[in-house]
């Protein structure tokens, strides 16, 4: 169920019970009012007052409860949209997570200068092949030839820009 529905069929089982309090609370306070009228005095003839004799206990435990579960109704009702942001957030922080462990995993079957290329190509998607030279300190033919062997694994594709080039991540991750 759906926290604001339920903020609101919270909402009126609270105003539910805070009128029942106050109907109850009404109906002893005529009662005592026709019983002073009818006798002149709020004693009884033991001697005891009608006011003290009340027992005001069970209406402050009913407007409290009723006081709590209209606070709980409000809070569903209003900041249900926080909680929804907070699920989204660890949503996304739980993808990204898992995103990573795919590409660590790839990494694991390739040689260390393939994961110093691909690392930087993942950084940097789009990167230009000269300035992947210089990020990753490889020679140039060196380079072209672990660019070539990505290719073949289908994990890179080049695009010509200029008399350059650019390297994109092939893979979705």
């Amino acid at each position: 169920m759906d926290n604001k529905k339920l903020g609101y069929i919270l909402l009126i089982i609270g105003l539910v019970i805070a009128g029942s309090i106050y109907v109850a609370k009404s109906k002893e306070d005529v009662l005592i009012r026709k019983i002073v009228n009818e006798q002149g005095s709020c004693f009884l003839e033991d001697g005891t007052c009608l006011h003290d004799d009340r027992d005001s206990t069970f209406y402050f435990i009913g407007w409290l409860f009723s006081a709590v579960i209209i606070a709980l109704s409000f809070y569903l009702i209003f900041f249900d949209k926080s909680q929804k942001e907070i699920v989204k957030t660890l949503e996304n922080q739980k993808h990204i997570q898992v995103e990573g462990e795919k590409f660590d995993i790839l990494l694991k079957g390739l040689g260390e200068d393939e994961k110093t290329v691909l690392k930087a190509v993942k950084e940097q998607d789009g990167i230009e092949q000269h300035t992947l030279r210089l990020r990753t300190d490889l020679h140039k033919s060196k380079l072209s030839i672990i660019l070539d062997g990505l290719e073949k694994k289908n994990l890179i594709a080049r695009k010509e820009k200029g008399k350059t080039k650019q390297v994109f991540l092939k893979i979705n991750i």
